[in-house]
C-alpha cells in the first residue's frame, strides 16, 4: 500500500522521529489514562495514534472535542495536556540542540530525588 503524503526524507517531515509511534510522552500517559478510567478497550492504540501527531501535526479543534468527549475532559484540560507536552517536547529539544545541558539536567533531577 502506497504512503499517504510525503515520506519521511521529505523536508514537511524535518525532525520528525518514527520513535514517537511508540515513544513514552505526557500526552501520551495523561491519553491512556483517561481513556482507561473512560472504560475505553483501545485506550493504547488511540492514545499511539494522538500523541505522535499531538507533537508533529499539533491538535486541531476537532481533534480536541474528539479526545474531550472520548475521556470525558473538558477542551481546556485537553489543551492542558496538549501544551503540557509540548512544553516537554520543547525542553527535550533544547538539550538536544546543548547537550552540554544534559549533564546538568541530570544532576538537577538527582537533587530533586534527593529532597
Amino acid at each position: 500500500m502506497a504512503a499517504i503524503g510525503p515520506g519521511y526524507d521529505d523536508p514537511e517531515y524535518d525532525n520528525y522521529d518514527p520513535d514517537w509511534r511508540h515513544q513514552d510522552t505526557p500526552f501520551r500517559r495523561w491519553l491512556h489514562e483517561r481513556l482507561t478510567a473512560a472504560g475505553s478497550r483501545c485506550a493504547a492504540d488511540i492514545a499511539a495514534a494522538y500523541a505522535p501527531a499531538n507533537r508533529y501535526n499539533g491538535l486541531p479543534s476537532d481533534d480536541m472535542d474528539t479526545l474531550a468527549t472520548l475521556t470525558g475532559a473538558s477542551i481546556d484540560g485537553v489543551r492542558s495536556a496538549h501544551k503540557a507536552d509540548l512544553d516537554d517536547w520543547a525542553r527535550e529539544q533544547q538539550l538536544c540542540d546543548h547537550p552540554d545541558l544534559a549533564g546538568l539536567d541530570a544532576d538537577l533531577d538527582r537533587l530533586r530525588r534527593r529532597s
